[in-house]
């Protein structure tokens, strides 16, 4: 049952990539050449929040894991931000403002399960390097559509 309550918190977090999408006014920014096609963002977020649901849940069940569940509730919170601010309100800066935060909350969430469970920590690694690849890719979209 634990494992579903942090699956549907990543599906929350997902569906605004629905009701954002990035459309026209994404398609014609100045983006870098290690841009991913558009093809792959479906396919590393699914595989992402997936991981991240099992991670939270296997956080859950190890005691003394308080200070690496709420990295984990602020990380969705700031990762549902990101879309409806960056695709939705086109708003670039904000978006490199929120990814910035979220990276460092999901590097820090990243270090606190790796002492408690290396598995666990291992299965955030794909996500905060996806997130290494996307804030690079919003800083670029800020450097280059001015």
């Amino acid at each position: 049952m634990t494992f579903f309550i942090f699956l549907l918190a990543c599906a929350a977090a997902a569906s605004t990539g629905l009701l954002f999408k990035p459309g026209p006014w994404y398609d014609a920014l100045v983006k870098p050449g290690f841009t991913p096609p558009n093809w792959l963002f479906p396919v590393a977020w699914t595989l992402i929040y997936l991981l991240l649901a099992w991670a939270g849940y296997r956080l859950s069940l190890i005691p003394g894991s308080q200070a690496v569940l709420a990295l984990w509730a602020a990380q969705i919170a700031l990762n549902t931000l990101w879309t409806p601010v960056f695709f939705g309100a086109h708003r670039i800066l904000a978006g490199m403002l929120i990814i910035t935060l979220l990276w460092l909350v999901v590097a820090a969430m990243v270090v606190l399960a790796l002492q408690l469970d290396l598995i666990t920590g291992l299965i955030l690694f794909p996500y905060l390097a996806w997130l290494c690849v996307a804030a690079a890719l919003n800083f670029s979209i800020l450097r280059h559509n001015r």
